[in-house]
């Protein structure tokens, strides 16, 4: 769902009363305390597109769930393979030993994966674990290959790359970074491509040399960067700064993480650029969801450095699970037998489209941009006199009356200001033409509710 109210710009009330309703026992994950949780929705059901709560109202997941069903909600095919996986073996940790449903999966991503091969895979939990892993592996390449002083990394401003304290550190939001000061060192973040289209590969080469160059170990980009919406590079972009990567000897990570299975239209998202990074992280796509797992696929040059060293020093419990790679097995399985990487592909102009037409109706809308099944409307958020909204304002009518007409409209998406407001949209990859013109009729909805509120109709 959206992160409502997430950021810093939220206002400061006092805090809410908690007693025995269930929903006062926990805490929500990136959701501002001044709201009442107990009037979100609690979600019960999924079904393709639609997921429903408890009352029985009906919801267009518009950014399937995270960025992260792919196929859809309520697929039982994949339950099947977990309930069958149990059944054989439910766990068993890859620590000094193999399971079969993780061997099957490192062979079908490392062919899949647009590095050079042979590649190999390292499994994880989440997003972040598998940023966190490549922040490891990168440093031991380098200290392999006898460069120990290669400690530093690059990412870009407002990029989100995970929340564990490596993770934390590579990506460029300060309003999540700043409360869990001081973060790990060697850290720099540079331009990205909405702040400085022309120059910002240029801006990685300043910030290698100024490292300097010898201190440097990677680079870590999202093929297109999800905070400040949908960050579409311009189409040299890549190319240049592996090129740049080559030239000082440092690795070049693709974090794959939202933009993986599908949701460009390719595997990895990276193939839209035409380039081979060394290490790609995923997560999200995966398995749909249906169960957390993430990762990495590495280089041949990378695992030949590795293989260098006594061992990978890095690891956890449930890492490689059995029943997680089954998932994921079974949701690769149905991503390519009901051809959805072709339905994305087929369907990216007309969701462009619509969303454009959209625009060209709606003063507040500022900007469309965004490929695959992965858009971000930008929204100028102001009164019809041009006077800015003053902060209880924004976030009343931006943050949370917006969110809640969304809602009302039938309608889930994200609502951010991580960077510049936008409306962000990444329905499962099932879905059709049709399907969109529904989803784009809900948006539509919302965002006039926010013009008339502003006094532009």
């Amino acid at each position: 769902m959206s992160e409502r109210n997430s950021t810093a710009t939220a206002v400061q009330t006092p805090p809410l009363p908690r007693g025995d309703d269930p929903r006062d026992r926990v805490v929500l994950h990136f959701t501002a305390n001044d709201e009442d949780w107990r009037e979100l929705p609690t979600i019960v059901r999924g079904e393709g597109t639609w997921v429903f709560d408890e009352k029985g109202n009906r919801y267009f997941d518009g950014l399937a769930g995270l960025y992260t069903t792919q196929v859809g909600h309520g697929r039982t095919v994949l339950g099947d393979a977990a309930a069958e996986q149990i059944g054989q073996l439910e766990f068993y940790p890859n620590w000094s030993a193999h399971n079969t449903p993780v061997l099957k999966l490192a062979k079908k991503l490392t062919d899949l994966a647009p590095v050079d091969g042979p590649a190999s895979a390292f499994f994880v939990n989440s997003g972040s674990e598998g940023v966190e892993s490549a922040l490891k592996l990168c440093r031991q390449y380098h200290a392999a290959n006898g460069h120990p002083e290669r400690f530093k990394f690059i990412s870009r401003r407002s990029a989100y790359h995970g929340v564990s304290y490596g993770a934390l550190s590579l990506g460029g939001l300060a309003e999540i970074k700043g409360p869990f000061e001081p973060l790990v060192p060697g850290f720099v973040q540079v331009a990205n491509t909405g702040e400085d289209p022309e120059g910002a590969a240029e801006q990685i080469r300043t910030a290698i040399q100024f490292g300097p160059a010898e201190n440097v170990a990677a680079v870590f980009l999202e093929p297109v960067q999800n905070a400040g919406g949908c960050l579409v590079p311009p189409p040299d972009y890549w190319q240049a700064v592996r090129a740049i990567c080559d030239e000082y000897g440092v690795l070049l990570v693709a974090d794959s993480t939202i933009c993986g299975f599908g949701r460009l239209g390719t595997w990895f998202g990276i193939e839209r650029f035409d380039v081979k990074p060394d290490i790609i992280t995923f997560a999200k796509g995966l398995t749909s969801g249906y169960i957390p797992m993430g990762g990495l696929v590495m280089s041949r040059k990378v695992r030949e450095a590795l293989d260098k060293e006594a061992m990978y020093n890095h690891g956890s419990t449930f890492g490689g699970h059995p029943v997680a790679a089954a998932v994921a097995l079974a949701n690769i399985e149905l991503i390519e037998s009901e051809g959805l990487l072709d339905n994305v592909l087929g369907l990216e102009q007309h969701f462009g489209d619509r969303l454009r037409e959209l625009k060209e109706r709606h003063p507040l809308v500022k900007d469309v941009r965004g490929m695959g099944f992965f858009w971000a409307l930008e929204i100028d958020p102001a009164w019809k006199d041009g006077r800015e909204l003053e902060p209880a304002d924004y976030t009343r009518l931006f943050k949370q009356e917006l969110f809640d007409d969304l809602l009302e409209a039938g309608l889930i998406c994200r609502v951010d200001d991580r960077e510049s407001p936008v409306i962000q949209l990444s329905p499962a990859l099932t879905v059709t033409a049709d399907e969109i013109d529904t989803l784009v009729g809900m948006l539509e909805s919302g965002v006039a509710s926010l013009e008339a509120k502003l006094g532009w109709s």
